[in-house]
């Protein structure tokens, strides 16, 4: 997507509106390698019926996934921001993004996302993301990115507010 669609609605003026900013619940920190996975989420038997039959230990990305968390809440920590903060608004930074699908389930969750709405992250801590999950890539490591300038800091960045 990042490498065909986004280039494609700037170029014709259309908005995008992502969904799953926070890759299933993987960028709130509710997995975490060596501990069981939280009651009723996704990766518990009875979470969610798309996922019965798959747990984090299982799931063959799950190490790449927990090695991007820990190094993704490290960044957030040093930028002073909740993981959830960093990844929403790492979204939201595309030129191409006009709003994001934040799907909460409870108020408490609402009330965390919205803090976020008036967030921006700087260069420095782009660069650090774009480090851990390089543009045009996925956790699983698939690349899907073929050198298209779109995927270059002018082309996925929006410029600094004055």
């Amino acid at each position: 997507m990042e490498e065909s669609m986004l280039p494609a609605a700037r170029r014709h003026g259309m908005g995008v509106i992502p969904w799953s900013p926070l890759a299933g619940g993987w960028l709130t920190g509710k997995y975490r390698r060596g501990e069981q996975a939280p009651a009723g989420s996704r990766f518990t038997p009875g979470g969610n019926p798309a996922w019965v039959t798959r747990t984090v230990d299982v799931d063959p990305s799950a190490p790449a996934r927990y090695d991007a968390v820990e190094r993704l809440t490290k960044i957030a920590e040093g930028a002073g921001l909740p993981l959830t903060h960093l990844a929403l608004t790492f979204v939201g930074e595309h030129p191409a993004v006009t709003s994001t699908i934040i799907g909460p389930k409870t108020m408490a969750q609402l009330d965390d996302l919205l803090a976020a709405a008036d967030v921006r992250l700087g260069g420095d801590v782009l660069d650090a993301i774009d480090e851990v999950v390089p543009p045009g890539t996925d956790i699983a490591g698939i690349n899907h990115g073929t050198g298209n300038p779109s995927l270059e800091p002018g082309g996925r960045r929006r410029p600094a507010a004055t």
